[in-house]
């Protein structure tokens, strides 16, 4: 497999590098490596990164996926110095440094866990590496963000949870749907200013763009990603959880399957959960079937019913309709109204870089960041197999 996807990487280092060097529009349709879907650009008005502060100084360990790059904005975007970064494969160091060049390539990831001026840790490692990796981090000291999926295994999550209470650091996992999405963030608000009622249900779908080719080999392998509800259903438990404000959940149904790419037999193409929580239900839906026509990775939806009103969350793309992404739909009692998300400020990074000085949880509560991922291990365990 390490040969396969050093092949990979060597075949792409033009597209990375490309990457890399420019900002990333807010929808691609051919992205490799899924790459982040959040626009690197995104530094909100009024910034510290903007404002040229520097409250924190981080790192970047793994970056074997495209994410990373939108980590390394999150955390810029809420008043972090990008100090050095650290990866085995040169293609990917190579690319990553040209887009950040005041950073520095350690010279191994020893250098990085051992300096001690260091506050945290991001990584878009391989999926399976990731979870043994922010053990590392946590027991020296510094706080941890994960790309998701953070943790592939319940018995990862044991480990995980058992090292994060020892040491009191915080182990956090981007889930950068919800997080990182306007539209998302907007329906919170409203649904904390009472705009629909209490939440019933949440009902979502995420659909991917899977560009094989363009894919590295661990990507094909189950072991190394952890499964479709591990890897992307954990968006959809996240915001489930959040949206009706749930503090326990259990699964009720869930099913995944290879039902079209029998040439991959590591992958899972589609999968679906209906799941239950203390403070409302939900059913999510995700696949690997975004056709070619479609202008984005994802036509990713939410919608949220509430006792007095329900709202759509049209998150990358509104087909055949308004441009761009961030579109939000509400329906009440009064009337049905459009809201145009684009221009709502994200608060994920300056708040969890305020948490990791002032040892607080206002970006995520650590709790709220192991049910969701709970939660998406057991309906990746309990699903039934379709074809």
């Amino acid at each position: 497999m390490e040969s396969n996807r050093r092949k990979f990487l060597r075949q792409s280092l033009t597209t990375a590098a490309g990457l890399a060097a420019v900002s990333l529009p807010a929808s691609i349709s051919g992205e490799p490596f899924d790459v982040d879907r959040r626009p690197v650009l995104s530094r909100e008005k009024g910034s510290a990164a903007k404002a040229g502060a520097s409250l924190i100084r981080f790192a970047a360990i793994g970056l074997n996926h495209g994410h990373i790059y939108g980590q390394v904005e999150t955390v810029i975007r809420g008043g972090g110095e990008l100090i050095s970064f650290y990866a085995r494969e040169p293609e990917l160091t190579a690319a990553f440094s040209k887009r950040y060049p005041q950073a520095i390539l350690a010279r191994s990831e020893q250098d990085i866990l051992d300096d001690k001026s260091i506050q945290l840790v991001v990584s878009a490692s391989i999926p399976a590496e990731r979870a043994p990796l922010g053990i590392r981090v946590m027991q020296h000291g510094k706080d941890f963000m994960a790309d998701k999926p953070g943790i592939i295994t319940l018995k990862q999550l044991a480990e995980v949870k058992k090292v994060q209470k020892q040491t009191k650091r915080i182990y956090s996992i981007l889930y950068g749907e919800r997080m990182e999405n306007k539209a998302s963030i907007k329906a919170g608000h409203l649904i904390k200013e009472g705009a629909i009622g209490k939440v019933v249900q949440t009902l979502g779908t995420g659909p991917h763009r899977m560009n094989p080719k363009s894919r590295p080999a661990w990507f094909f392998d189950k072991n190394a990603y952890g499964g479709i509800i591990c890897d992307i259903g954990s968006h959809q438990c996240e915001q489930f959880l959040y949206f009706t404000n749930s503090k326990k959940a259990d699964v009720l149904c869930s099913q995944v399957g290879n039902v079209h790419n029998a040439e991959y037999p590591g992958l899972e193409d589609f999968g679906d959960a209906t799941v239950r929580g203390d403070s409302g239900s939900g059913y999510f839906r995700i696949d690997w079937f975004t056709p070619d026509g479609l202008k984005s990775w994802g036509d990713g939806r939410l919608t949220i019913l509430g006792t007095d009103g329900y709202m759509e969350l049209r998150k990358n793309i509104d087909i055949a309709g308004r441009d761009g992404g961030n579109h939000l739909f509400l329906v009440d009692h009064k009337q049905t109204r459009y809201i145009d998300c684009s221009e709502v400020e994200l608060p994920y990074g300056p708040a969890f870089v305020q948490d990791i000085l002032n040892r607080t949880e206002t970006a995520m509560t650590q709790e709220h960041c192991f049910l969701a991922t709970e939660l998406a291990l057991k309906a990746q365990r309990n699903a039934v197999e379709i074809s």
